[in-house]
C-alpha cells in the first residue's frame, strides 16, 4: 500500500535524544511514521495519492503539543475587546470606549486579557476605568480567566446588590458598605453576570474555534490537552472533525467541581474514552485554589493582603475522596493548584490514593490509563512551592504542568508586579520552579493555559528558555530556573507523551509512532533563545494529513 505522505531531504530531530537521526527521509502511512531512510528508498514508497514533500534540509521532529489549553471556552472567551496588550488604565479605558461607541443600545461589553497590574497598587475594581462604561452592561475577563470586572448596569441585569454565598471559593467582592465593586472571584461568582449576558450561537462558536484551531496549526501546534469540557464543547470538537476542519489531536479532561455529587462523579467516569478519531476525553480537571493575582490561591500562610488562605474546595477532605474514587476508577487527574499548600494538598491525596490502590490491589479500566495500566496524575500550574514538595513529584510518578510565559508576561524580576507584591520577596523567589522540577526528576509538561497567555507554542519553549517577556524587553525572572533547549523540546513532545500515558506511540521521531509532526526552518536547539518564538514554522502534519504548510514549502 503505497505511504499517505512523504517528507524528503529532511534533517530528522528526536526530541527524546536531542540528536539527528541518521536519515533523510521519513514516510507515513495510516496515521503512523511508517519508514525512517533515505530518499531513494522513500520515494519508492509514493502512489499517485500520497502527499510528498521535499524539504530541502529543513528540520522534522515530533509534533509540538501544548499541555494545557482551553480551544473551544477560549474561542469563545476571546470574541470580545482584546485588553492583553494594555499596560495601563489609560490604555485599558481607550480601548473600552472605542468598543462602546460601536455598541447598539442595549448591547453588552465583552472584554478580555485585563492584566491586574494596570491597576497598580489600587484595588481592581470597575470604578477605576472611569466613566466609559456608564450605562453599559459590560463584563470583562481578567487575564487569570478566574475572575471579570462586572459594570453598574451588568450587575443590576443580573440582580446582584450585595455579598452571596457560594458552595465553592467564590466570592462577590463589595466594599465596607456591602456595595458590590464590581469584581467577581472564580466561576460561581462570575456565572451569576455571565447567566444574563448573552451568549453566542453555536454557529458562531464553532467558526471561531475552527479559526483558533487552524491558527494553532500554523504555529506549530499538533495537539494539545484541553483542560476543560464545558458548555457544548464536545460537540464543537466532533462538528469539527465531521467536516474535516479539526487540525488538531486532543485530549479532553472535563471538569469536576466541589459540588459534584456521586453521580457526576458516575458521569465523569463513563465519559473516559469517549470522542472521536482525533479527540478523546482522557481524565478530569479540578481545582484546589484559584489565583495568586486574586488573592484566592491556598497559601501555607496568608499573602500580604492577609488572603489566598483557604482551598477552593470548602472541605478538601471531599477533594480527597474524590481523587480516590477516580484513581480507583483509572481515571488520571489534571489540579490546577498555584500555592503551596494547594499543591501540598494535591500530592498528598494522590499518596493516599495510590497507597489505598496497592492495599487493595489494582485500578478499574476507564480508558483513561495509559498503555502500562498505571494511573498518571498531574498539578497545573505549581507557582510557588517549597523544596520538599519540589521532591515529591517523582516519587510520586505525578506530572508538573508549568506555563512559563505566565512568569514571563505576568510577574518581573524585581518583585513590583501584583503576583509577587502579594506573595513577597520570599515566596516571589521561587516562581515557576521548572529547573528545580526537573532536576528533581519531575515530568515537566509545558503549556500556554491559552486564552491566558498566547499558545505559539514557540513562545512557550522560548519563555522556558530566557524566562523573560516575549519582547524580551526585562530581566528575567528567576534564571537558575530556565531549561535547557532540549528541555524546552522535550516539555511540548515526549513529557506530555507521557503525562498522557502515550510515550508509546507519541513524542518521538520513530516507526510506529504517530505522524504528528512540526517542521521547522532550523535546528530549535541551536537557534538562540531570544530568536527561537520568531523562527518559521513550513509545515505541520496530523495522523500523516497535512493541516498547515507555508507557502515556502
Amino acid at each position: 500500500m503505497p505511504a499517505d505522505l512523504v517528507l524528503l531531504s529532511a534533517r530528522l530531530l528526536d526530541p527524546g535524544t536531542g540528536r539527528l537521526l541518521p536519515h533523510t527521509a521519513l514516510a507515513a502511512e495510516r496515521g503512523r511514521i511508517s519508514f525512517l531512510g533515505d530518499d531513494r528508498d522513500a520515494r519508492a514508497l509514493a502512489g499517485p495519492g500520497t502527499t510528498v514533500v521535499d524539504l530541502r534540509g529543513t528540520v522534522v521532529t515530533a509534533g509540538l503539543t501544548d499541555g494545557h489549553l482551553h480551544p473551544v471556552s477560549g474561542a469563545e472567551r476571546t470574541m470580545g475587546v482584546d485588553l492583553s496588550g494594555c499596560r495601563d488604565l489609560e490604555s485599558v479605558r481607550a480601548a473600552l470606549a472605542t468598543a462602546a461607541r460601536e455598541l447598539r443600545p442595549g448591547a453588552w461589553l465583552r472584554g478580555w486579557g485585563l492584566d491586574p497590574n494596570v491597576f497598580g497598587t489600587a484595588p481592581v475594581a470597575t470604578a477605576a476605568l472611569g466613566p466609559v462604561l456608564d450605562g453599559v452592561p459590560a463584563l470583562i475577563d481578567l487575564f487569570d480567566a478566574h475572575s471579570a470586572l462586572a459594570s453598574e448596569r451588568a450587575l443590576e441585569l443580573a440582580g446582584v446588590d450585595g455579598p452571596r454565598a457560594f458552595a465553592q471559593g467564590s466570592e462577590i467582592v463589595c466594599d465596607a458598605g456591602g456595595r458590590p465593586t464590581g469584581l467577581l472571584l472564580e466561576d460561581a461568582a462570575c456565572e451569576v453576570v455571565e447567566a444574563v449576558a448573552p451568549r453566542p450561537t453555536e454557529a458562531e462558536v464553532r467558526a471561531r474555534a475552527a479559526e483558533v484551531l487552524s491558527a494553532m496549526a500554523a504555529s506549530g501546534l499538533t495537539g494539545g490537552h484541553a483542560m476543560d469540557a464545558n458548555g457544548d464543547s464536545l460537540a464543537v470538537y466532533a462538528a469539527l472533525e465531521a467536516e474535516d476542519a479539526l487540525p488538531l489531536r486532543l485530549r479532553i479532561a472535563p471538569w469536576c467541581r466541589p459540588e459534584a455529587d456521586d453521580a457526576d462523579l458516575a458521569e465523569l467516569v463513563r465519559l473516559q474514552g469517549t470522542g472521536g478519531a482525533l479527540w478523546r476525553v482522557a481524565g478530569v480537571k479540578l481545582f484546589m485554589d484559584g489565583t495568586v493575582d486574586n488573592g484566592t490561591a491556598w497559601l501555607e500562610a496568608p499573602d500580604c493582603h492577609g488572603q489566598s488562605d483557604h482551598a477552593y474546595w470548602p472541605d478538601p477532605r471531599r477533594y480527597t475522596r474524590v481523587i480516590a474514587d477516580l484513581h480507583r476508577a483509572g481515571v488520571p487527574t489534571a489540579t490546577h493548584a498555584i500555592g503551596d499548600a494547594a499543591v501540598r494538598h494535591v500530592l498528598d491525596s494522590v499518596e493516599q490514593a495510590q497507597a489505598r490502590t496497592a492495599r487493595t490491589g489494582g485500578t478499574g479500566g476507564a480508558g483513561g490509563t495509559c498503555s502500562t495500566g498505571v494511573v498518571r496524575h498531574r498539578v497545573e500550574h505549581i507557582e510557588t512551592v517549597p523544596d520538599d514538595t519540589v521532591r515529591r513529584f517523582a516519587p510520586l510518578g505525578v506530572a508538573a504542568s508549568m506555563q512559563p510565559t505566565h512568569c514571563c508576561e505576568f510577574t518581573r524580576a524585581d518583585h513590583t508586579d501584583n503576583w509577587s507584591r502579594r506573595l513577597g520577596e520570599e515566596r516571589a523567589g521561587r516562581a515557576f520552579r521548572c529547573r528545580d522540577l526537573w532536576e528533581a526528576g519531575a515530568r515537566v509538561v509545558l503549556g500556554s493555559d491559552w486564552p491566558i497567555a498566547p499558545y505559539p507554542p514557540l513562545q512557550v519553549m522560548a519563555g522556558a528558555r530566557h524566562r523573560r517577556p516575549a519582547d524580551l524587553s526585562l530581566p528575567p525572572h528567576g534564571p537558575e530556573q530556565a531549561l535547557t533547549p532540549l528541555q524546552a523540546l522535550q516539555g511540548m513532545t515526549v513529557c506530555a507523551a507521557w503525562a498522557a500515558g502515550e510515550e508509546d506511540r507519541a513524542g518521538r521521531l520513530a516507526v510506529g509512532h504517530r505522524a504528528d509532526l512540526t517542521v521547522l526552518a532550523e535546528d530549535p536547539l541551536r537557534v538562540p533563545d531570544g530568536e527561537l518564538a520568531a523562527l518559521p514554522v513550513l509545515l505541520t502534519t496530523v495522523a500523516g494529513r497535512v493541516t498547515h504548510r507555508a507557502a515556502e514549502v
